[in-house]
């Protein structure tokens, strides 16, 4: 059953992120490079305290521009309210809050720690490669 596996399995665990005073377009920068749309932001001690998307980057330019006080800190762009699962999480719930909640990743925390993050990709990953187990079991038979 998929609701067997868990997030822990499927998780990228080498991650883009930041601090909350990386410079606003050194952020940017790095979103364009690695060619995602979010990141986690991170305190010193690896402890999940946003997330940054390019959504957020985008407002703050365009507010930034209407002051002409364009550029700034990722901690002042950044979402602070962060919703987060933990590694042990089921697939299948992952995936319903992935959906439902019209999000493309959710950041996986234990112990307070970002450990990693999911995301709808990852997820295809796991339900593509159980189908495929599951074929492959029933033509063995």
């Amino acid at each position: 059953m998929l609701n067997s596996i868990s997030v822990r399995d499927y998780m990228t665990r080498h991650l883009l992120t930041f601090h909350a005073d990386t410079e606003l377009f050194t952020a940017v920068d790095r979103l364009l490079e690695h060619r995602v749309h979010a990141a986690p932001v991170v305190d010193e001690h690896g402890h999940l305290i946003g997330l940054l998307s390019s959504d957020d980057c985008m407002k703050s330019v365009l507010e930034g521009t209407y002051y002409e006080e364009v550029g700034g800190t990722v901690g002042a762009s950044m979402k602070r309210d962060v919703f987060s699962i933990a590694p042990d999480t089921d697939i299948m719930e992952a995936a319903n809050l992935l959906v439902n909640g019209g999000r493309r990743c959710l950041p996986v925390v234990e112990n307070g720690r970002l450990v990693g993050q999911v995301s709808r990709h990852d997820l295809l990953r796991a339900v593509k490669e159980f189908a495929q187990h599951q074929h492959d079991h029933k033509n063995k038979h």
